[in-house]
């Protein structure tokens, strides 16, 4: 192997010094998760040899048809993060309440939040897909299990984030508050190794990504901001371009390597929007700020927001910043 190589692992242990809390646990936590991306990996890339492609049979708390590799990938991340003694309870976009996790002696200090599979309603057709995670430092009392308190915090107390992408390569993108870095997995080796340094994602660009199916429910601000971006002009490299692929890992993966926003209303059908605080908002904030970026619900700070329920909705605009104040002051003035 390239002795230039850096292995996730050897990153993070390198970098133990830039974690705000206890290096060695959050070190270990982050490993795990890394582990279970693999192994999601592993059958994600065979989906289409085995029976896990397609519908579960059963809807999870959002009212969502939940796909069958939904609940491997969910099973996977439990699994690896309550085997480590790093995590005291768990908050899954998949399941009602939040999982305690039992543990056997000293103190579980953090709490991890998850989407297991964004964008899964693009299995069966091969599209990208991706995790999103997000680590707590624990709030509540004591050295037992975690509570739903420690689940519900605003996402400016996030200590790490990031997601892993499973497209034409597999790739994992963390923030520990100190800059923003990405992985590649080279399956030749079975390791994460360090490929995308440093990421800052630009403050200016031509994408936009936006469902615009939903154009007729948007708010004013946002229909006159879509507008602006069909528009022609030369001195602000009008029109953009529209890039939506319905899978919101990978639209922001693309935007924050390249430049550009991301937005879910308020539409008339989702008034509160659709993206999940906990599990998609606040962990991809965290990034996109790390990397320079922004992200609002079209007025107050995603990472400002604190919030009530565990499956608590919220629309987003999120990407390069001067974008996302442009797409602001449009609301504002509409």
């Amino acid at each position: 192997m390239n002795g230039n190589v850096k292995t996730l692992n050897q990153f993070i242990i390198e970098r133990q010094d830039d974690f705000q809390y206890a290096s060695g646990d959050l070190s270990r936590l982050l490993s795990d998760i890394g582990t279970a991306a693999k192994i999601i990996n592993r059958e994600v890339n065979k989906a289409g040899l085995v029976n896990i492609l397609g519908n579960h049979g059963t809807t999870n708390v959002q009212g969502e048809e939940v796909m069958k590799l939904d609940i491997y990938a969910n099973d996977q991340l439990i699994s690896a993060l309550s085997s480590g003694g790093e995590v005291c309870v768990m908050g899954s976009e998949e399941n009602d309440d939040v999982i305690q996790v039992e543990f056997k002696e000293g103190e579980c200090k953090y709490v991890v939040l998850f989407d297991p599979l964004d964008g899964s309603s693009n299995i069966d057709v091969n599209a990208s897909i991706g995790t999103i995670f997000s680590v707590y430092r624990r709030v509540s009392k004591g050295s037992g299990p975690g509570t739903v308190e420690d689940c519900l915090q605003k996402g400016a107390q996030q200590v790490a984030a990031g997601y892993v992408i499973y497209g034409s390569s597999t790739i994992l993108v963390y923030t520990t508050g100190n800059g923003v870095n990405g992985f590649t997995l080279d399956p030749s080796i079975g390791e994460f190794c360090l490929s995308h340094p440093n990421i800052q994602t630009p403050k200016d660009a031509k994408i936009y990504s936006i469902n615009e199916g939903n154009e007729a429910q948007f708010p004013a601000g946002i229909k006159k901001y879509v507008e602006y971006c069909k528009g022609e002009d030369k001195a602000t490299n009008r029109p953009y371009s529209s890039r939506y692929i319905g899978s919101f890992v990978a639209d922001f993966h693309r935007n924050l390597l390249k430049g550009g926003i991301f937005i879910y209303p308020p539409t008339a059908k989702t008034p509160n929007g659709k993206l999940r605080l906990l599990y998609e908002a606040n962990p991809l904030a965290f990034v996109a700020e790390q990397a320079g970026g922004r992200a609002t619900n079209g007025k107050d700070r995603i990472l400002d927001i604190v919030p009530g329920e565990l499956h608590q909705r919220v629309p987003l605009m999120i990407g390069s910043e001067n974008m996302v104040k442009l797409a602001e002051d449009f609301l504002a003035k509409n």
